[in-house]
């Protein structure tokens, strides 16, 4: 849009890295570079788009330049209602091209996964439910999984059941069930804590036999290994495969962290759990948030952890580990009375106020973890009583 034709090979390297970015997200059906170009230049009705390229969303934007300065606009449109989905605009300078085109590339398509899924979301939930299909069944599982509720989570599990039923080779269904009795299991919402582990481990490792080169699937059900079935090393490299075949994979980011989390690596979590922030910063990612927020507990910046983990209940006010997490580091302050009063919020969801936490492999950080609780909990005394 600047007028100058010198700077058409900046605006088409742009669409090719977002192009290539976009293709990486496996369960996306992208349009190739040369069918998109037809459309270059001209005023185009985005519902003709869609119904010439067979597609049901639209990326457009436009790239203008002024002296050594660019920016950027791009919007994603349904090509069936014309609604618009998501709109945001990037300035940078242009003294290295291709640093910025990677940049707006891997943003674009970290924003975009989610607004799609989203969007495919509420689609899913307007359509009757004698009409669904297994993915489907996956999507209206996707937020009650999300949620971090007990009933919604046993909810997620039925439906996502229903969907395997319809599908036995649905991985990605599988391992977004190997996180939903992972889910259960920390939370002590059942009688059975075994049985839930066990069964997180079976539909993580079912999952990967399908999953082939998706991420998606890669990333959940390294997560649920990592949470469940003991070999923190190779949950850990599945979760690098998956960052690996999708750069701009938010989730896939935030599931690394919880793994560098578990495995003792705080600072290190924190950077790929503030990359997945990064990725798609207008999501509700409690879980990166609260990742986060342990980061610095363990780190001892507990100043830091309190608020974010505080930040993390505004999005999900029903998840039982962020509360563990908080009165430990309240307990951890000597602010004992905020620490008490967290714990009841702790007793009014689970009967498992003091878990094993098995799950934290550095013996040092459980054991913060644990005194801390324990003493929340009115089960250790304050030190020097």
């Amino acid at each position: 849009m600047s007028g100058d034709p010198e700077q058409e090979y900046f605006a088409d390297g742009m669409v090719e890295e977002i192009i290539t970015a976009l293709s990486r997200i496996r369960w996306l059906f992208v349009i190739a570079r040369n069918s998109s170009f037809t459309y270059k230049g001209q005023a185009v009705d985005v519902k003709q788009v869609g119904r010439e390229l067979g597609v049901r969303y639209v990326l457009e934007g436009s790239v203008r330049k002024g002296g050594n300065r660019v920016r950027i606009t791009a919007q994603l449109i349904d090509a069936l209602t014309d609604a618009h989905l998501w709109a945001d605009r990037f300035d940078g300078s242009l003294e290295d091209v291709f640093e910025l085109q990677d940049e707006v590339a891997s943003t674009v398509a970290g924003v975009i996964e989610p607004a799609l899924q989203a969007a495919e979301i509420r689609r899913s939930a307007e359509r009757p439910t004698s009409d669904l299909t297994a993915y489907d069944l996956y999507l209206r599982a996707l937020p009650l999984y999300e949620s971090g509720e007990k009933s919604q989570t046993i909810e997620a599990l039925e439906l996502l059941g229903r969907a395997i039923g319809r599908d036995p080779r649905y991985s990605l269904a599988r391992a977004l069930a190997a996180q939903c009795h992972a889910h259960l299991h920390v939370s002590g919402w059942t009688d059975d804590p075994e049985l839930h582990r066990r069964r997180a481990v079976d539909l993580a490792r079912r999952a990967l036999s399908g999953a082939g080169d998706d991420p998606n699937t890669l990333g959940r059900a390294a997560h649920a290994l990592g949470y469940s079935g003991g070999d923190l090393g190779a949950a850990t490299a599945l979760v690098d495969r998956c960052v690996e075949l999708n750069p701009s994979s938010a989730s896939g980011w935030i599931n690394s962290g919880w793994l560098r989390l578990w495995a003792g690596q705080p600072d290190l979590a924190i950077e790929h759990l503030e990359t997945g922030l990064r990725l798609n910063p207008r999501d509700r990612h409690h879980g990166a948030v609260m990742g986060i927020g342990v980061g610095h507990f363990f780190a001892r910046r507990l100043e830091n952890a309190a608020a974010m983990l505080l930040r993390s209940l505004q999005e999900r006010p029903g998840w039982v580990p962020t509360y563990r997490f908080l009165a430990s580091c309240y307990a951890h302050m000597g602010r004992l009375d905020e620490a008490r009063e967290t714990i009841e919020r702790v007793r009014q969801i689970t009967l498992v106020v003091v878990p094993s936490a098995a799950h934290w492999r550095d013996p040092e950080q459980r054991a913060f973890y644990l005194e801390g609780l324990r003493l929340a909990a009115g089960e250790a005394s304050p030190p020097g009583e």
